[in-house]
């Protein structure tokens, strides 16, 4: 996450370029020992106190459904069952969101939205109890440069900004900037403020950091023929150069070998980057995405990246904003089941002669029956990998472009503690050096770390921290087997025993722990993906299907989400006849 160094206050020293910052430890046992071994390692440090936990269970992804359409499941809805709509839009995170946002915006609301949990946002969405609200998983976004014209125009209409400055650039309201202290790291019993780790680091340490920086710099003045720059948000933005693409056909563990760079500090600092972001260690990461990381949010050589935006709920802030402009035409807990491209008679309304409809079969959980819908567009806004179940066509002979996309799973544990990271109990619980900050990284541990939902409302008493574990092995599909294996007991030893590396006291303050598993997170960037015909081809429309997801970006960011939800609503118009006056892309 980048960091957000204020430099009016005096007790902040200059620091890195951090343009993301939340836990990556890149543990070389990780490539050791392979799937089962990188969870014994966090499983391993506190089985001794299995018997002493708090209340909680597994909440939301309903990965059983999931599993049943992989197994075939198809209800049939009866012919009273169905209705017409113009549009259909397959799932409600936020690229489904942001589709529907669009098409309301244009003035067009003959549409419905369709998503199989009981709350929408995906990945952006968000908890709440009696301490706070807290995020599920994403929950920051860096203040957007201008180029960024689908975000800057929602966060100004939700008045996250305030104006511009003389240079054009949004001005984010100081309330919704990430308060200080931002982050620190835990290494060998104490804290240092920042993630990268100076304490103790020799002069070539310092020499391979600072070689890195000046690199990150040179990349981010880079500019093509057509003055496009290397690294861009929305990804679609960024040059296509033939130097740009050389670098998605190697690893970022092989560039940093190309540059000499072997100081552990500093591969530990770029990997926890691909962790953070990507869920990939370095041998797995294009070279491409690890450098887009660095650079994307950075507007000029030597700069900082821009500072962070984050509320309790995190990115659920946005997720909630977005459902409520177009609520009404949202239905939640519902599984879309098949999508089928057929000739409907009568025509739909509007429909042209020989113009094929889509109908959309769903299975409504809380009636516990099949329904349907005809429709003459489908803005299909869920991840690639369930597009080989749901259309009808793609089922009997997958496209190979579906194939190329490989997910990483992710836990994350929402802890509800009796007292803030705040006095009095830092003493006794956190140990000695730098204060509580709202991102909080455990260098010798294998997890993400965690972040602290009241840190923005700065409230003294009971807390809530999100702590987040990537499972970044080389087979993805291994390491959701071993996710969904492990019941709440279990995940939550781990999360305590991982907590008590940096907390010996914390499980003594914990009062309940959640846990929510998230089998295909983000997209894994591996190289050779950015550039790949794959990532093109899954982007264009198969018929009257048009698709949105992040993960058609490659990078599983909320920017990407945005830009695509709203680019398929705006070709969606245009295919009806309802060309937009104006784009917001």
């Amino acid at each position: 996450m980048a960091s957000n160094q204020r430099k009016n206050e005096a007790w902040r020293k200059p620091q890195i370029q951090n343009p993301k910052s939340k836990i990556q430890n890149s543990r070389r046992q990780f490539l050791a020992a392979g799937a089962a071994g990188s969870l014994a390692l966090l499983a391993g440090c506190g089985a001794s106190s299995s018997s002493n936990l708090p209340d909680g269970e597994i909440v939301g992804q309903s990965d059983a459904l999931g599993h049943k359409l992989q197994q075939g499941w198809r209800p049939v809805p009866s012919a009273d069952a169905w209705q017409d709509t113009q549009v259909v839009i397959v799932g409600g995170g936020i690229a489904g969101l942001s589709a529907a946002w669009r098409l309301l915006r244009a003035g067009f609301n003959d549409f419905v939205v369709l998503e199989l949990e009981q709350a929408p946002g995906g990945t952006s969405r968000s908890g709440r109890n009696d301490v706070s609200m807290f995020p599920w998983a994403a929950h920051y976004v860096p203040a957007p440069q201008k180029e960024d014209r689908t975000l800057v125009r929602l966060l100004t209409e939700m008045r996250v900004i305030e104006g511009t400055s003389q240079a054009g650039q949004p001005i984010v309201a100081e309330q919704f900037l990430c308060r200080d202290p931002q982050e620190r790291i835990f290494y060998k019993g104490q804290w240092y403020e920042g993630l990268y780790l100076h304490a103790g680091a020799d002069a070539e340490d310092q020499r391979q950091f600072a070689a890195f920086m000046q690199d990150i710099s040179r990349w981010v003045a880079w500019r093509d023929s057509k003055g496009r720059p290397a690294f861009a948000l929305p990804v679609a933005a960024a040059s296509d150069d033939a130097d740009v693409q050389a670098l998605d056909r190697i690893t970022m563990h092989d560039y940093l070998a190309q540059k000499g760079w072997t100081s552990p500090r500093l591969r530990w600092y770029v990997e926890y980057a691909c962790r953070d972001d990507y869920g990939t260690l370095l041998p797995g990461t294009s070279a491409w995405a690890g450098l887009f990381y660095f650079c994307a949010r950075v507007s000029k050589p030597g700069e900082e990246a821009e500072p962070l935006i984050t509320w309790p709920e995190g990115n659920g802030r946005i997720a909630d904003y977005l459902h409520a402009q177009v609520a009404s035409r949202v239905k939640l807990a519902i599984a879309v089941t098949d999508i089928t491209g057929a000739p409907f008679s009568p025509p739909l309304q509007g429909e042209g002669p020989g113009e094929r409809s889509v109908q959309v079969t769903a299975f409504d959980r809380a009636a516990g029956k099949a329904t349907g819908y005809r429709a003459r567009r489908v803005i299909f806004a869920a991840p690639q990998f369930l597009a080989r179940y749901l259309l009808a066509e793609y089922r009997d002979h997958p496209p190979e472009h579906i194939r190329q996309f490989e997910y990483s799973p992710w836990l994350v544990a929402n802890l509800t503690l009796r007292d803030s990271p705040a006095t009095p109990w830092r003493k006794t619980l956190d140990g000695r050096g730098f204060p509580v900050s709202w991102d909080n990284v455990l260098y010798e541990s294998p997890s993400l770390g965690y972040v602290v939902a009241t840190h923005q409302t700065d409230e003294r008493g009971p807390t809530v921290l999100t702590w987040y574990h990537a499972f970044c092995e080389s087979s993805a599909k291994d390491a959701r087997a071993l996710l969904l294996q492990g019941n709440w007991q279990h995940w939550a030893q781990v999360v305590l025993s991982d907590l008590e590396r940096a907390h010996p006291g914390i499980r003594s303050l914990v009062t309940r722990l959640d846990l929510m598993r998230w089998g295909h997170a983000m997209v894994r960037p591996r190289p050779g993906f950015i550039f790949s015909p794959a990532r093109r081809q899954a982007a264009q429309a198969v018929g009257n299907i048009h698709f949105a997801h992040t993960d058609l970006s490659g990078v599983a960011l909320i920017e990407e989400a945005l830009y695509h939800g709203v680019r398929a609503a705006e070709d969606v118009l245009t295919a009806l006849s309802l060309k937009p006056r104006e784009t917001f892309l």
